[in-house]
């Protein structure tokens, strides 16, 4: 299975940790945000270990919260990108245009091309916002504009309801994400773009349940080409400045590097794994 990282780049304590698993190789791949100041800081160490230990690397979309890369950028005021209630409002409403997003989408991207020196080998979404009306059309159309078909995977959120109500935490942020990850299934499926097939790994952060448990429940009956999310880090004074999630970071940190980690894999039959080692294809770097 594909796990997956996100937030590379958000602040020197998340990128150093998700730095640790895939020399670990405890992940195999990451999700990075380009709009902000430590992925052009960070950005040269993560070359540095995916070349001793690769990952696949990609872009983290981010359009919630954060300053925008583009000077232009219709969607934020006051130098700030919305909220995710207030983008969702939009989004649902209809009122969230391709056109509102295209030069974002477009700006991130030359950032992680800037510095990582090639495209990325996958995209999704800071909050899942890839999902939205507006916002995906606008995103696969520039990537079939931008790169050959094959070259770059989405993320999939489909995930089985059963598997959410199983789990009884967050279901409805859970249902609304497979709802919404239906509609971008579809256009993927019409574009020829590929994706993981099998999802899963969201889950109330501040539950009491320790993140053991709910990733053995992550891991189960998955599908055939399937991606966990995840969110490890450690809390340090940037982190805090910049993000409402802080210390579950550090607990799913010390699980994915801890031995019962590897025991949960072994008896589940899984290996972390790229997305051209599930699709049994060449991989490019």
């Amino acid at each position: 299975m594909i796990v997956c990282a996100d937030d590379y780049g958000l602040s020197a304590g998340v990128s150093q940790a998700i730095l640790e698993l895939i020399s670990a190789g405890r992940i195999s791949a990451t999700s990075c945000m380009t709009s902000l100041p430590g992925w052009a800081r960070d950005a040269a160490a993560l070359s540095r270990q995916v070349s001793m230990t690769p990952a696949d690397i990609g872009l983290h979309l981010t359009l919630t919260d954060h300053a925008p890369l583009h000077r232009s950028c219709v969607l934020a005021r006051d130098g700030r990108l919305p909220s995710l209630h207030g983008l969702l409002a939009r989004a649902l409403s209809r009122r969230l245009k391709p056109g509102h997003v295209i030069d974002e989408v477009r700006a991130q991207l030359d950032a992680f091309e800037d510095a990582w020196g090639a495209p990325p080998d996958h995209i999704d979404g800071h909050q899942h916002v890839h999902l939205l009306p507006g916002i995906r059309d606008a995103l696969l159309a520039e990537l079939i504009r931008r790169y050959p078909l094959g070259r770059v995977w989405v993320r999939d959120c489909v995930e089985a309801p059963v598997r959410s109500l199983r789990r009884g935490e967050s279901v409805p942020k859970s249902m609304l994400i497979n709802l919404l990850g239906l509609g971008l299934r579809h256009d993927l499926r019409r574009a020829g773009i590929r994706a993981n097939d099998g999802f899963s790994g969201l889950h109330d952060f501040d539950s009491g349940k320790p993140f053991s448990t709910k990733m053995r429940s992550f891991i189960g009956n998955l599908g055939p080409r399937p991606l966990v999310h995840v969110h490890p880090g450690r809390v340090d004074a940037e982190l805090r400045a910049c993000d409402t999630l802080t210390t579950p970071r550090e607990a799913e940190l010390a699980y994915l590097i801890s031995d019962t980690y590897l025991h949960d894999l072994t008896t589940a039959g899984l290996k972390p794994a790229r997305m051209a080692d599930l699709m049994n294809e060449p991989i490019l770097h």
